[in-house]
């Protein structure tokens, strides 16, 4: 009798937990990954400042990986949420901005160039153009932020607006990835040309200037190929894994200089596709600029009650 009264006391004190009030354990996952990459871009920096660029190297393309995979997982898991998403927006900060500035600052002057010392004008600027990058990765991520519930144009949703974080990251390194990983000769001129730090300051502000910029950029998400190119694409494809496993260094550096050349020509397709959009719609700007205005005046009235 008396454990049955134990029993039932112990049940009659059992309070359960509102539904409301309890999440999947599955929904921390994706934010688990995106903590993930903020830990591996932190990691680079750590290893930068200790000379050790291509450990840096690795710990960035860690970071990219699961950048690349955190949204992904959230929408299979069904666990998206607006915590997740702040948390990628400062983790690509991280990862994209920061890490790659303090990792060229480095690299650019913590070694002798061509048997003269670094002096301290050259630091400073060097120290500028790594400042410079950093806030143009911020601008960009903000303002990619604040267009994401905004109207877009039909013939913008193929295109990023200015080129993306982790491209900039990719392009704004591959000096760095050519000189450590791929020339053998470091005496070489080419390999002087790459880590000089005129070269390295003119990457730091282009780079910067192309992603802050509004200049159309592809998007491989929206990419769609027709029936009868899936072999030249595939084989394509293949041809690049190839390459990877052979000599994945050089190949990821190639490949951030062939990015950076199909800018133009991204442009130009642009400018076809708006052509083509606004013979068909003749009217399509006032349409537009309604739903725009409708958009901000909504924002305005959210942050009045608020």
């Amino acid at each position: 009798m008396g454990k049955f009264r134990l029993r039932g006391h112990k049940r009659r004190n059992h309070q359960k937990v509102p539904r409301e009030e309890r999440i999947p354990l599955r929904s921390i996952v994706p934010n688990l990954v995106t903590s993930l990459a903020a830990c591996a871009g932190i990691t680079s920096i750590c290893f930068s400042s200790e000379g050790r660029f291509k450990e840096a190297l690795w710990a960035l393309l860690v970071a990219c990986l699961c950048d690349g995979v955190d949204g992904r997982i959230a929408r299979l898991l069904k666990a998206s949420s607006k915590l997740g998403a702040e948390l990628d927006s400062l983790a690509d900060f991280v990862n994209f901005g920061v890490a790659p500035a303090i990792f060229m600052f480095h690299w650019l002057t913590g070694k002798f160039i061509g048997g003269t010392p670094i002096s301290t004008p050259v630091i400073r600027l060097v120290l500028s153009g790594a400042l410079f990058y950093a806030l143009c990765d911020c601008f960009r991520l903000a303002r990619f932020n604040t267009m994401l519930e905004q109207p877009t144009l039909p013939f913008w949703k193929p295109f990023f607006t200015g080129v993306p974080a982790p491209g900039g990251c990719w392009m704004v390194l591959t000096p760095a990835i050519i000189y450590e990983c791929a020339i053998t000769d470091k005496s070489d001129s080419f390999a002087i040309f790459l880590r000089h730090p005129a070269f390295g300051i003119f990457m730091l502000l282009f780079i910067g200037l192309l992603m802050a910029s509004r200049l159309p950029t592809i998007s491989l998400k929206s990419i769609h190929i027709k029936r009868r190119f899936q072999l030249p694409v595939m084989a394509g494809a293949l041809l690049i894994i190839a390459f990877l496993v052979a000599n994945f260094w050089l190949t990821l550096g190639v490949v951030g200089f062939i990015y950076m050349f199909t800018i133009p020509l991204t442009g130009v397709i642009f400018l076809k596709l708006r052509a083509k959009y606004e013979r068909e719609n003749p009217n399509f700007k006032q349409t537009f600029f309604q739903k725009q205005t409708n958009f901000q005046n909504k924002e305005t009235t959210n942050e009045t009650h608020d």
